[in-house]
């Protein structure tokens, strides 16, 4: 592939649950499938000491249990993963990259990735300056995932301390959402296809609504879910940067600072959200796929008498030419029915209607739906006349899967990881956006709703409901 240059991808976390589940199965793919298997070699860094047989061990049977081949597992394990602890400070880390790079002829270039609690996020970013690792004879680019800070103020903290080692060119803020081919997709099909794009704006669209539902519960991540709560752990990045690419104007180019240039933009523009737009709930006991689950504050490891919210839902508006007084609606919540991260864009009726059924109108709102997981894909939902001697109308789907058409899609991280080695920014959160979007939202996060309770298997809190409500419309699912 054009633009690859042999890198050293150092996994500071290389020994955690993120790096076995995601990061090293992605590596490895891309690695095949390119064929960089001996130019992208991956440098795991950890507490704990040990050698590089006994962390390659480690690697191949957490690469086994992702699906990927032995032997193409074992050769690669073998040439291309190594390991570093960094249990005696970061220069000797930063003496095993040059010992690696020296032994492989590798020319300097190299990607830290930051696979570690967001705690330690600054401590770590400190020791890689002090040791000169934010400059190479190649280039150097950070990965620091999400949450990027838990407000406005540790967010600005937080860009202060990474750049006062790394230029902004060099840091790649991850978001996981954006990796999907789908969330991408939605730039093709607006910018793509004259026929959407157009009817894209206030004249047309009624309302436009994002959900992001999860049917799981904590698993075990009670120890950061319960300080986070669903606000900052969705609403604040994946949620919001599903609603900038839905509301974004065309870029002046299909480049990285172009794209995220409209998206601070549609930040910008949104009218401060009052706290009655914004219902939080907490899931209690309940029913889903047949079994019965615990409420939230029966969770394990959950504090007593915890607030946190699981479920968010808000309104707002976007005060541009395009989309002013189109109400957008979020919604983003734990235990829900089913797992469904869903786009609804809504068009007005006619002006005047010409079919009734017993005196009222019988036209409906015409509706792009847009599912980005799972069964990826679209549906158009429209009104046909109904096969029988009346004039009824029937809202039927024309739908599009992705899996139908493409087969199975790459995986999230699989995509951005590639873009990190080939330097491709795109998909990745700048500085600006990330305080943008917490300024929006600090005002809910200093004076929060009190959680209403929903039981476990429904779409979130009854008060959820009259945010769409008030406005004439309703939410899709639920």
């Amino acid at each position: 592939m054009s633009g690859f240059q042999p890198i050293l991808f150092v996994i500071v976390g290389g020994g955690g649950d993120l790096t076995r589940r995601k990061l090293l199965p992605a590596i490895a793919r891309i690695a095949e499938e390119n064929g960089w298997q001996d130019r992208l070699h991956v440098l795991a860094v950890g507490r704990a000491e040990q050698d590089d047989a006994g962390y390659r061990a480690w690697a191949r049977q957490s690469l086994g249990l992702a699906g990927l081949a032995p032997e193409t597992v074992k050769a690669w394990c073998d040439s291309s993963i190594h390991y570093a602890s960094n249990a005696a400070g970061w220069q000797t880390v930063a003496d095993k990259i040059e010992q690696i790079e020296a032994e492989h002829d590798l020319p300097g270039n190299r990607a830290f990735y930051l696979a570690i609690p967001p705690r330690v996020f600054s401590q770590v970013i400190d020791g890689l300056g002090e040791v000169g690792l934010n400059r190479s004879p190649g280039f150097t680019r950070l990965v620091i995932e999400k949450p990027f800070g838990r407000s406005l103020e540790s967010a600005r903290e937080l860009n202060q301390i990474v750049h006062a080692h790394f230029d902004e060119r060099q840091v790649y803020r991850i978001d996981h959402y954006l990796g999907k081919e789908t969330v991408q997709n939605l730039l093709v099909f607006r910018f793509a296809n004259a026929l959407f794009e157009s009817a894209w704006n206030r004249s047309l669209v009624k309302s436009v609504e994002i959900t992001v539902g999860e049917h799981l519960g904590l698993e075990t991540r009670a120890g950061y879910y319960d300080q986070a709560g669903a606000f900052r752990d969705m609403i604040q990045n994946h949620v919001t940067q599903v609603l900038t690419l839905v509301a974004m104007e065309p870029p002046v180019k299909l480049d990285a600072d172009s794209i995220r240039d409209e998206k601070v933009k549609v930040l910008r523009s949104i009218v401060a959200i009052l706290p009655g737009d914004v219902v939080y709930g907490q899931y209690a006991g309940g029913v889903i796929e047949d079994e019965t689950v615990p409420g939230y504050q029966d969770e394990p490891g959950v504090a007593e008498g915890s607030t946190t919210e699981t479920a968010v839902s808000l309104r707002l508006y976007i005060d541009n030419w395009r989309w002013q007084g189109v109400p957008f609606y979020l919604r983003t919540g734990k235990r829900f029915p089913e797992r469904l991260t869903q786009i609804v864009v809504r068009f007005r009726e006619p002006p005047v209607c010409l079919f009734e059924v017993n005196g009222s109108c019988d036209v409906h709102s015409d509706a792009i739906i847009i599912t980005l997981q799972p069964n990826e894909g679209f549906e158009l939902l429209f009104d046909v006349k109904a096969p029988d001697e009346d004039m009824r109308l029937q809202t039927v789907p024309l739908d599009f899967r992705y899996a139908e058409a493409f087969g199975e899609l790459p995986g999230a991280y699989a995509t951005l990881i590639e873009d990190i080695v080939l330097g491709d920014q795109t998909l990745f959160v700048r500085s600006d956006e990330v305080e943008a979007a917490w300024s929006l939202y600090q005002s809910i996060l200093d004076d929060p709703p009190i959680p209403e309770q929903y039981a476990a298997g429904t779409w979130g809190p009854p008060s959820s409901h009259k945010l769409p409500h008030a406005t004439g419309d309703r939410w899709l699912q639920g």
